[in-house]
């Protein structure tokens, strides 16, 4: 299983994303509810040790800040995962690199490429699997509202091969 470092968001932000994931799971479309809590993936491996929990410490003391979660994203092909982009503010990028510059030394083997400075795609996940059939009903519920206007409060790593969450800072 992977471990990664992640972005966690305030009660309402958290709330506003946990509704759409109830609307989906009412609508029979395979969301996260319950199982995840929201959250935003910045540096991901097949081992991220313990030890950066004190290193990225002081990036915590600089929340929260503002963010928005903008508009649906489609990440595949066929059986798609369905997200919502966190728009990339010059400040999000700025604290996502100097994220994976202390995780690097502590990532083995390497970090995804996906979860690299200039490779990354900032996103909270809604549903994973979702087929054709269900792609438009699914994207109408998690377009709405258009924008949520949140914050970003913590970061964690995920341990998941414990399924396990560690709060840093």
């Amino acid at each position: 299983m992977v471990h990664s470092i992640e972005l966690v968001f305030d009660d309402g932000t958290e709330a506003a994303i946990r509704r759409i994931w109830n609307d989906l799971a009412a609508a029979g479309i395979p969301s996260q509810a319950p199982a995840s809590r929201p959250h935003a993936t910045m540096a991901v491996a097949e081992r991220i040790e313990p030890e950066v929990d004190a290193l990225l410490a002081p990036v915590v003391h600089q929340l929260p800040r503002d963010c928005t979660i903008g508009a649906p994203v489609v990440f595949g092909r066929a059986k798609v995962v369905l997200a919502r982009l966190v728009v990339p503010t010059t400040q999000l990028l700025s604290v996502h690199a100097e994220v994976h510059r202390l995780c690097l030394p502590h990532m083995a083997p390497s970090p995804m490429a996906n979860s690299t400075p200039g490779n990354w795609t900032a996103h909270i996940t809604m549903a994973r699997r979702v087929g054709g059939a269900q792609l438009g009903r699914a994207l109408r519920i998690v377009g709405r509202p258009s924008e949520i206007a949140g914050s970003i409060t913590g970061l964690r790593r995920w341990d998941g091969n414990k399924k396990a969450e560690y709060l840093i800072g």
